[in-house]
């Protein structure tokens, strides 16, 4: 039997097989509940922090969303600067300050291998929700989640991944998972926002077909599904270099067309100008229904790290 009892939540690569189909099980089982009634108690007298260092919509309202679903409690802090980060407390202290009042702690910070030094102070299970251009994994799991959905299926996958690779902690955590069922992939960036040499090479190690292109339109030719990300502008310290490469791809109506087949579109969001939101009509335009999976999806998550099981 799987378990994430006590366990933090930290990097794409930390899952098996067995445990993504179990957090997919359980995420389907919350979907299935919700449309029965508005709220659990399955957490019933447990509290989630969030504590959010960077801008976020759908990851901490989705998460306080998910935790009061399950009838839980949160507090939260919303920014660096109403803590005392801002009085240049470290990560490690703040985190063992929250685990005196918390049971599961999500954080994000912009700094790579700040949730695990978080981790490593707080006794209670912590929840990366995205550590700078490192890693994003409930995002990639919720990814996962919609895949499977939209698809039907994980089996023979061909995934094109778009836009900021360097940057993308989304897509960071997502082909470590896409690559436990075998998936094909393509990577499509300007040459400045590669995916890091080091992640290309683990998933070649490991057999994976990855192709590098700077063409969308061929890479979705050979593809199932496009995993549109934006050009992350807070990520360059030269915003010249910004400039240069903001608008290398864009889907519209008329890239639609030219594939002349039907074609999933992911998005981790907020987008910019790389969807037109003429495309959102388009049926495979399932980033929005993404968004709405997360809830569930981290409701599988809070009640499996909190040690409860449902049927």
């Amino acid at each position: 039997m799987v378990s994430l009892k006590g366990k933090d939540i930290l990097h794409g690569n930390q899952f098996s097989k067995k445990e993504i189909d179990a957090i997919i099980k359980t995420a389907g089982y919350f979907e299935k509940a919700l449309k029965k009634k508005d709220s659990l108690n399955l957490l019933k007298g447990k509290i989630l922090a969030t504590l959010f260092f960077e801008p976020s919509t759908r990851t901490r309202l989705s998460f306080e969303t998910a935790m009061q679903r399950l009838g839980g409690r949160v507090i939260s802090m919303a920014s660096a600067e109403s803590s005392s980060a801002a009085k240049g407390e470290t990560v490690a202290d703040t985190a063992r300050t929250v685990d005196q009042y918390a049971d599961v702690i999500v954080i994000r910070h912009p700094r790579i291998g700040s949730a695990k030094e978080a981790a490593d102070a707080a006794e209670a299970p912590v929840i990366n929700a995205g550590d700078g251009a490192g890693q994003h994994p409930t995002q990639a799991l919720l990814d996962i989640y919609t895949i499977q959905k939209e698809l039907g299926s994980l089996k023979n996958l061909r995934v094109s991944l778009v836009g900021d690779l360097k940057n993308g902690r989304t897509v960071h955590a997502l082909v470590e998972l896409l690559s436990l069922f075998r998936a094909k992939l393509h990577f499509v960036s300007p040459e400045s926002l590669r995916m890091p040499e080091e992640i290309t090479s683990q998933l070649k190690e490991r057999g994976i077909e990855v192709m590098e292109t700077g063409d969308m339109k061929e890479a979705a030719l050979a593809s199932d599904l496009i995993y549109m990300t934006r050009i992350q502008k807070e990520r360059f310290e030269d915003l010249s270099e910004y400039e240069r490469v903001k608008g290398s791809y864009i889907i519209n109506e008329d890239l639609l067309k030219g594939l002349q087949k039907k074609m999933t579109i992911l998005h981790p969001l907020p987008r910019v100008d790389e969807i037109n939101p003429n495309v959102d009509a388009y049926p495979g335009a399932a980033y929005f229904r993404q968004v709405r999976n997360g809830v569930f999806v981290r409701m599988a998550l809070l009640s499996m790290v909190m040690g409860k099981a449902v049927d």
